[in-house]
């Protein structure tokens, strides 16, 4: 089962070589075993990759993550045809009523503002106002209760912040943790013969990975409480986004969480809530979806 993250921060040649993953960088090479590798963070500019690596990947079911030269992560590369149902798992997912996606929503909300509520106490904060509004959260989430628990939760785990200030190195470092994540769960849903680009209730013209924005939500609070830690729960006097939180934030899959009171990686938790979705879908009930619980 592949479990290894790999992150490249330096000038480097990735290669492909007797099934390892071999990288070379000014002259010292590591390898690695391909099927031990989950996903790839290349955050170096001056990274090359052969064709025979990407193809390897590919077959692997590895995500490979590509950043810009602001080592903000830009893009991201992913298998096709990873599931050997994909045509039926694909058509009960276009198939999917409204009350049903609105109901699989409705779960996936609650679970967020839930963790929210433990990133919270986690970092010794007050979570009772957000422990109320999970159970406001209704089919479809009509009331838009996940933004209301939102504007709470950003200002009690990071007073006098603001989520949209580009300056701000939590932001920074938040983007790039969720980027990390995303990944991992459009390569989950790829694996489990699901289509990223058909959502529940994101449902962009333009996005490629509408499942995936959903799925990711009630993962992010382990990203904050991670930027909590970084942080040490305040600003920063430099914005600028070091290698040293870049390499921290590239291994948040490897951080603990709960599926079912079972204790995973979240690269783990990436692939069951998918395996689950898929469950849900086929049984046309959200109570098969298993999702995160910090």
């Amino acid at each position: 089962m592949a479990w290894k993250g790999v992150h490249i921060s330096r000038p480097a040649r990735l290669s492909c070589k007797d099934a390892q993953l071999v990288v070379d960088q000014d002259g010292d090479q590591v390898s690695l075993p391909i099927e031990d590798v989950a996903w790839i963070v290349l955050d170096s500019m001056q990274a090359t990759l052969t064709a025979s690596l990407i193809s390897a990947c590919m077959d692997a079911g590895i995500v490979i993550v590509f950043s810009d030269a602001r080592h903000t992560p830009s893009g991201l590369a992913l298998p096709f045809h990873r599931h050997h149902r994909q045509s039926a798992v694909a058509a009960v997912q276009l198939g999917l009523n409204l009350p049903l996606k609105k109901r699989l929503w409705q779960s996936i909300v609650a679970t967020k503002i839930e963790n929210q509520a433990a990133c919270l106490e986690i970092c010794g904060k007050s979570a009772e106002a957000l422990r109320a509004m999970t159970k406001l959260v209704a089919s479809g989430d009509p009331q838009n209760v996940e933004a209301r628990a939102a504007r709470e939760y950003w200002s009690l785990l990071f007073p006098e912040f603001i989520r949209s200030d580009e300056g701000d190195l939590r932001n920074k470092m938040l983007n790039y943790g969720y980027a990390v994540v995303r990944a991992s769960v459009a390569r989950a849903l790829v694996a489990s013969g699901l289509l990223p680009c058909i959502g529940l209730f994101h449902n962009s013209a333009t996005n490629a990975f509408n499942l995936a924005d959903d799925l990711v939500e009630p993962f992010r609070p382990i990203v904050d409480r991670l930027v909590f830690d970084l942080s040490e729960g305040g600003a920063s006097s430099t914005n600028d986004l070091s290698l040293e939180y870049r390499q921290a934030l590239a291994a948040v899959l490897n951080a603990d969480t709960l599926v079912a009171d079972e204790a995973v990686t979240t690269l783990i938790a990436t692939e069951k809530a998918s395996q689950s979705l898929v469950r849900a879908m086929e049984s046309a009930s959200p109570a098969l979806l298993c999702l995160p619980r910090m």
